[in-house]
Parts: C-alpha cells; structure tokens; sequence
C-alpha cells in the first residue's frame, strides 16, 4: 500500500466534561489513563490525546499528574503522546509546566474564541453555555512554551477563522512549519459536521500541512468517514462520541478505536503504526519529538528477525 494512503489515528481517552455516570469507560486515574491508551494502541491508534483528572475524575492540569500519565503509558506502549492544553483560564502556568517538564511529542493548542454550548432539544435550553477564551496573547504565550520545548503544535480549529487566524502567528516566526491541524466539528458555536465544512477548512490551511477530523457527538462516525475519503487522519475516542455506530455504548476506547481501524481499511487506506506516524507528523523535526522517539526505542526495541 502507498505511503500516501496510512492513516494517523489519534485516540482521545476522556476529555474534561464526561463522567463514569454518562459512560463506565471513561478513565480517571493515571493507571487507568495508561490502561485505556494501551487498548487503543493494540486496536490500531498511533497517537493518544490526553487530559488529567483527580482520581474523582475532576479536571485537573497538575504537571505531577501528566508527568505520571506519561510514565504510566510508557510502561504499556509506545503510543505517541499528544497534551492538551485547552483551559478557560488566562492563566496557562500549570499547562506550560506540564510542556516544559513532561515534553511530549506534541500538545494541542487551541486557535481562537467561541462561544462553546450544548443545547437540548428535548429541554429547550443549554446543556451548558460557555465562552472558550483564547485570544492571541494567550495562544502566543503558549506557542513560545512548545518551541523552547521543542513540543510540535496540533492547531485546534474549530471554526475557519481560527484556521485564517495562524497568519499573523506565521508572519511573526512563532508558528514554523511542518503544520498540523486538527479540524472540530459538531460543537455549537463552531463550524457543523458537514463535508463542505470540513473541504472548507482544508483549503483555507497552509497547503501540505497534515489535518485531522474530530467529530463531536452524534455526527461523529459520519465525519470519521468524510476525513478518510477527503485523504486525512482521524480521531476518535471517548472525549469525541461515547457510542458505537449500532447505537451501543462503547466499553472502551479500545472499541472505539477498533471501529475506526475498520472503516479505514473499509475506504481502501490502513492505520499507520507508530513509526510511520512519526514520519507522517514531521516529528523527527522536533527535539522533544526526536528524544521521545529515542526513548521509546529503548523501552520497545524492534523485534529482531530469527537468525
């Protein structure tokens, strides 16, 4: 198979807003964080994007906790690891620090503001309403973080100004190439789940730049298909969508995963393993990309052909 048709799969584990009330497999604790990105590295995944929680599954951003969460993967699999760092704060001092000492291969950076909502039919009012705050300042801020960390960037775009929006970022050497962006669809107050959006969007991005599609919610599994026919990586997991295509209620990430593996062979591509992910990503252009492919190597030596 063509290089061109590997897919990245990223698996997103938790999230800050689903709890074990509204689905059983949603992980708190670092052992079960690391338990969750080992099931979707053996389904296909080669990227997990990670969130911490206390382990009564409240959000939390302490650098003790990721540091913890990397360790803990490390010991399982050599999954790629991708931080958030999303927070309605001004202030982005613990995320910094969760960059500056854990150094993941690459960290989630958020490229605008919106108003982020979820609205009830059936209630006729909000689930939640909220501003997601991240003006320039704030997003500069943390772009510094990753270059002097040597972190890659996944640009968050939720709606087709945040992608217009890397211009000046560009223009003032703070953002450099290789680009990544991860292109939300299906959040109220950003752009819909539909296949013109999401065509949208990959015209507006720097051309050559590699994307993703996150479904959100109900529209999920539809928007994993368009990104695969459209030629870009996925990502599923229990942040994004807590069913399955039937309508059942994943038990893990792992399953969610397995189904994302699926419909990719199923559109004539393949899930790219780690080390391809890695080539695909550009992260061999990044130090903290470079040392955590390093020391995975160390802890999961290739399997030497017998003799």
């Amino acid at each position: 198979m063509a290089f061109e048709d590997k897919v990245v799969i990223t698996c997103a584990l938790s999230g800050v807003l689903a709890n074990r009330k509204q689905c059983a497999g949603i992980p708190y604790t670092p052992v079960e964080i690391a338990e969750e990105a080992k099931r979707a590295y053996d389904a296909g995944a080669s990227v997990v994007h990670l969130h911490a929680r206390n382990d009564d599954g409240s959000p939390t951003y302490s650098p003790k906790t990721f540091a913890a969460i990397k360790d803990e993967i490390r010991k399982r699999c050599p999954i790629i690891l991708n931080f958030s760092t999303g927070t309605m704060l001004d202030d982005v001092s613990e995320q910094s620090a969760c960059v500056r000492e854990s150094r993941p291969e690459i960290a989630a950076l958020n490229m605008g503001s919106m108003n982020y909502s979820k609205y009830s039919e059936k209630r006729k009012d909000f689930v939640f309403d909220m501003i997601f705050p991240n003006p320039y300042a704030k997003i500069v801020k943390l772009l510094k973080v990753m270059n002097e960390a040597g972190v890659k960037p996944e640009l968050e775009c939720f709606d087709t100004g945040f992608t217009a929006g890397v211009a000046p970022l560009i223009d003032m050497g703070v953002l450099k190439p290789p680009f990544q962006f991860s292109f939300i669809v299906g959040v109220l107050g950003g752009i819909p789940p539909m296949v013109e959006a999401l065509q949208l969007q990959t015209k507006i991005m720097p051309a050559g730049s590699q994307w993703e599609v996150i479904g959100i919610s109900h529209g999920h599994w539809r928007m994993i298909a368009t990104g695969l026919v459209l030629g870009g990586n996925i990502r599923t997991g229990l942040e994004d969508h807590l069913y399955l295509p039937n309508g059942t209620m994943a038990r893990n990430n792992g399953e969610m995963t397995e189904v994302a593996a699926r419909l990719t062979r199923d559109t004539g591509r393949e899930p790219a393993t780690v080390d391809e992910a890695r080539v695909i990503l550009a992260l061999d252009q990044f130090p903290a990309g470079r040392e955590c492919a390093a020391d995975v190597a160390k802890l999961f030596p290739p399997a030497t052909a017998p003799s």
